[in-house]
């Protein structure tokens, strides 16, 4: 996948291409929708496939007192956008400028003569331009005036939850892990840096630990001890600090709590454990 990080990088417009919207934080389920027209769109005719995302996310310049926590890294984000079949992703930086943008000169600059758009797919709610004033009744009028086609892709659900950034951070922020994965189509994962810690684990517990470190930006679970699935995580015992790893949420076990000494402690992590190894062995059952 070719990425550009900004519209200056795109020198002509993109051959016949069907393109999506959005910030597609988390690239859940109904972002893989999106994903899966446009590549059902543009595969006929051999058009490009192409995704238009903001960087940093909207509100972190429209709202910076309380921006929404990320579900996944832009890193992680261009390697699922990746994944899901798409050639071409536009990182657009997202400035008070663009904000300020009406909905008219969005899509007739950027998405009409800049693009070239033939086919464009968005979400059931989206909406854009100063004032979010661009709804979909606006760029179906836009689209019959340029010729370019609109297609709106229906919620997704699973079992009774509407796959949403809202209703990820939601989860994630309950520790509701199980829920989670059904939004994402897979496990919640965090990337972060090794750094060391006081030292205790190994010597003192009997088991060795990995602090990491992860921007303030990205959304955390709740606090509580976690199956996760880290390659090596047991029996492991290279140095891996300032390395950089990816944990997969996959249950919460409890709450923390505080113990009477490296003893007790070290005794119940030894039964968090052998409860992670027992859902790890379903996990991998399934």
């Amino acid at each position: 996948m070719k990425v550009y990080k900004g519209l200056y990088e795109i020198k002509k417009p993109f051959h016949r291409p069907a393109l999506t919207i959005g910030n597609f934080d988390g690239v859940h389920l109904g972002h893989q929708a999106l994903f899966r027209r446009v590549v059902e769109l543009a595969g006929p005719r051999n058009g490009d496939t192409v995704a238009l995302t903001f960087e940093p996310h909207p509100m972190k310049v429209l709202r910076p007192q309380n921006p929404p926590k990320l579900i996944s890294t832009m890193d992680h984000k261009v390697e699922l956008i990746a994944e899901a079949g798409i050639e071409h992703l536009i990182r657009l930086p997202f400035t008070k400028e663009l904000a300020g943008t009406s909905a008219h000169d969005f899509v007739n600059k950027i998405l009409y003569q800049t693009i070239g758009v033939e086919d464009l797919v968005v979400g059931y709610d989206y909406a854009f331009g100063k004032g979010r004033q661009g709804n979909i009744s606006l760029l179906q009028a836009m689209g019959s005036k340029l010729g370019f086609r609109v297609h709106v892709i229906s919620p997704v659900s699973v079992e009774g939850m509407v796959a949403s950034s809202t209703n990820v951070r939601e989860y994630v922020t309950r520790g509701e892990m199980k829920k989670v994965r059904l939004l994402l189509g897979r496990y919640y994962q965090i990337h972060g840096i090794v750094q060391e810690g006081i030292r205790r684990g190994g010597p003192v517990v009997g088991f060795p630990t990995a602090n990491l470190r992860i921007d303030k930006e990205d959304l955390c679970p709740k606090p509580g001890v976690y199956v996760v699935q880290v390659i090596h995580i047991f029996d492991f015992e290279k140095d891996i600090y300032g390395h950089s790893i990816k944990l997969d949420f996959i249950q919460r076990l409890r709450d923390e709590k505080k113990f009477a000494g490296p003893k007790e402690l070290a005794g119940q992590i030894t039964k968090d454990a052998e409860a992670a190894r027992l859902v790890l062995a379903e996990v991998k059952d399934l």
